[in-house]
């Protein structure tokens, strides 16, 4: 999050009784000052009446009610922009889905936190919100970024939950928190989720539900039937997994093996132990682990038990498997960077800088702020 205080962008001024924003706008509060957006390279107190446009008013505004919540005119900063500009919400809605669509992180960010403090109320708002915490912790996760990951995951959790403790029925809420908890590995949230998705749509006329509804259904029912078949919900896997998760490996180590005792079945656990072994740099181990998961029922089908089986592959000197691996892993997930990153790793450990260099360049056309690929080109022009 930007450390710089945005109010410091921002004065207060009063305006003259006969100051309009807009023909329709309401007339303002001469007793009320208005937040006003400095000009870029303007000075403090070099401020122009006669200069003053209704972009700065709105600007500072907007900037007021996403960053000072607790400012005892917020209700009228809301009428005043409301009336100035009618379709507000609308176009803050578009503006922030776009940034958040080309990952302009920050400038999306300053706008959903605006929106939100147009309308602390609306829960749409506040799903969105949660949604675009989601998908920034999973784009700094992919970049080795996890403390920043870890923080927006919290972020998002905090809203979701906002919606889903609400008196309001939103049954999207309750699909996409779900898919947020399996993430987490937290299953038992999942299956709450999902449950409570299927129960509120089952209240929907048939007539009322859309074809992407359909299937929102079936993908719900399809999860479930999974976490109950795998014993997924089952507390020592959520527990190996958050201690796993966050360094302690050896004590999820021992929790998973003993889920795997009763459950030797489970691809996911499986993949967890391997994921354990391979953080502790047993790579033999966890290869072997990754290739039990891959004979289990369902384990053949994630690109991500092969990647980091082609890991394990690559530091125990099994080349040309982890080659196997890695191509298998991006026909399933084409546009995955971490494959394509591994695939350049692989390159280098054969000797191919041109190759790496070629991976590398693909990984930041995808992402071009992937920090590792970065790095790795870095280091290349410099060995050149």
């Amino acid at each position: 999050m930007n450390p710089a205080d945005p109010l410091d962008s921002v004065y207060f001024i009063k305006l003259p009784n006969d100051f309009k924003l807009s023909s329709r706008a309401m007339q303002l509060d001469s007793e009320i000052p208005l937040p006003v957006q400095r000009k870029d390279g303007e000075e403090k107190g070099a401020f122009d009446i006669k200069e003053l446009t209704q972009e700065q008013v709105l600007s500072g505004i907007l900037t007021v009610l996403a960053y000072d919540r607790q400012n005892e005119n917020l209700d009228y900063y809301r009428k005043v922009i409301t009336e100035a500009r009618p379709g507000i919400k609308k176009e803050l809605a578009e503006a922030a889905i776009l940034k958040t669509k080309n990952e302009d992180w920050e400038l999306a960010e300053e706008i959903w936190l605006a929106l939100h403090g147009l309308d602390p109320e609306d829960k749409a708002i506040i799903l969105n919100m949660a949604l675009f915490y989601d998908q920034r912790a999973d784009n700094y996760r992919k970049n080795a970024l996890y403390d920043d990951a870890d923080a927006y995951d919290s972020s998002a959790e905090e809203h979701y939950r906002d919606v889903l403790d609400s008196d309001d029925d939103v049954p999207d809420a309750f699909f996409n928190a779900g898919f947020f908890y399996l993430k987490k590995h937290d299953f038992s949230e999942a299956k709450s989720c999902f449950d409570s998705y299927l129960a509120l749509m089952a209240d929907t006329k048939e007539e009322e539900l859309g074809e992407n509804d359909d299937y929102k259904i079936k993908r719900a029912q399809e999860i479930l039937d999974k976490i109950k078949n795998r014993k997924l919900e089952n507390e020592r896997f959520h527990k190996a997994y958050e201690l796993i998760s966050t360094g302690r490996e050896s004590e999820g180590l021992v929790e998973i093996r003993r889920f795997l005792q009763d459950n030797p079945a489970v691809w996911n656990a499986w993949f967890l132990l391997g994921w354990g072994l391979r953080r502790l740099e047993q790579f033999s181990e966890a290869k072997m682990a990754f290739e039990k998961a891959r004979e289990c029922e369902g384990g053949d089908e994630s690109a991500d038990t092969l990647n980091e089986l082609a890991i394990c592959q690559m530091e125990t000197g099994d080349l040309d498997g982890a080659q196997e691996s890695l191509v298998d892993a991006l026909n399933m997930d084409p546009d995955n960077t971490k494959v394509i990153s591994n695939l350049g790793f692989l390159s280098l450990k054969k000797g191919n800088a041109e190759e790496a260099r070629k991976f590398f360049l693909t990984v930041l056309e995808i992402d071009s702020k992937d920090s590792v690929a970065a790095a790795e080109l870095k280091k290349l022009e410099q060995e050149a």
